[in-house]
């Protein structure tokens, strides 16, 4: 059982974890865009290949892999569904819309998962963390605002976009409870096995190429995607309220305009950089926040991370 982080400031460790996982977790687009299958096909080789190395992990550094899913697996194969639905849905959005938009609806669980934490909780966020909230809606606008293009073109990606967002956060629900009695690689190893077969059916009923002529950037999308950004998300959730989850977020629309001006040479404004700056700013703050009274949430709930 991991201990009740709920009624304290988060240390160093996550937090780096956490930040660490959204720059990891940014690159999923491009490599997604650079693969030569569809894009639920995309996803599935995301899983594919990196449940094996997550299944050699969890037996061979963690105390008793299975015996800890006792009683969650039911929690895990829903978990399992939920990402296969959020990739599904971000896969298909982030090719039928832009590169901004699809940063910008895919990470609705921003603001998503930090109200349910809130509701959780039973009790309303504190001066610090309504702040926080502010800042970050603020530098997530700024930073978004003169590169997202709202327009009927983009509206079918837009919407599969918005629902992966939705998806994640039923995804961040799902694993906190799971987190809060297991290790993170053993939580990851098994709900991302869950997934697989969901995403290969999609792939196939849609007709997608599933078999690529090319496996690097599928190999760097497991790799990058999921060992090491998925693998430092889930840790983090198990350390993290659900506010600072959802801030940190917002790390990735900051390393998707880096990555645009590095690639695509989308030149960064002053717009831009402001924006990188409250978001810094709101990490900080919330980071500094005193710590709420404690959850009044079930034993086992998500609220403690």
């Amino acid at each position: 059982m991991q201990p009740n982080r709920s009624d304290q400031r988060p240390g160093p460790g996550p937090i780096v974890a956490i930040v660490g996982a959204n720059v990891a977790l940014a690159f999923g687009p491009l490599f997604v865009r650079l693969a030569d299958t569809g894009p639920i096909a995309a996803a599935f080789w995301r899983i594919a290949l990196a449940v094996p190395v997550l299944m050699v992990a969890a037996f061979l550094f963690e105390r008793r892999p299975v015996a800890s899913a006792r009683g969650l697996w039911g929690v895990l194969a829903f978990a399992g569904v939920a990402f296969a639905l959020d990739l599904a849905s971000w896969h298909v959005g982030i090719v039928r819309t832009t590169l901004a938009n699809s940063t910008l609806f895919g990470n609705s669980a921003t603001f998503i998962y930090p109200i349910y934490g809130f509701l959780v909780a039973r009790a309303w966020p504190t001066r610090p963390q309504m702040a926080a909230l502010g800042l970050a809606a603020a530098g997530g606008a700024l930073l978004l605002g003169r590169s997202a293009e709202l327009s009927a073109t983009n509206l079918i990606g837009d919407l599969f976009c918005l629902l992966a967002g939705v998806l994640y956060a039923v995804y961040f629900i799902l694993m906190a409870r799971a987190r809060a009695a297991m290790q993170p690689v053993s939580a990851l190893a098994f709900s991302s096995a869950a997934s697989m077969l969901p995403l290969w059916l999609f792939a196939l009923a849609l007709g997608e190429r599933i078999l690529p002529g090319d496996w690097t950037p599928l190999l760097l999308l497991a790799l990058v995607s999921q060992l090491i950004g998925q693998g430092l998300m889930i840790y983090a959730l198990g350390h993290l309220s659900p506010l600072v989850i959802g801030l940190a977020l917002l790390c990735q629309p900051v390393v998707a305009a880096a990555i645009g001006w590095i690639v695509y040479d989308e030149r960064l404004g002053a717009p831009d950089l402001i924006g990188a700056l409250l978001v810094a700013v709101a990490l900080v703050l919330v980071r500094r926040a005193p710590p709420q009274s404690p959850l009044k949430a079930e034993k086992r709930g998500p609220a403690r991370p």
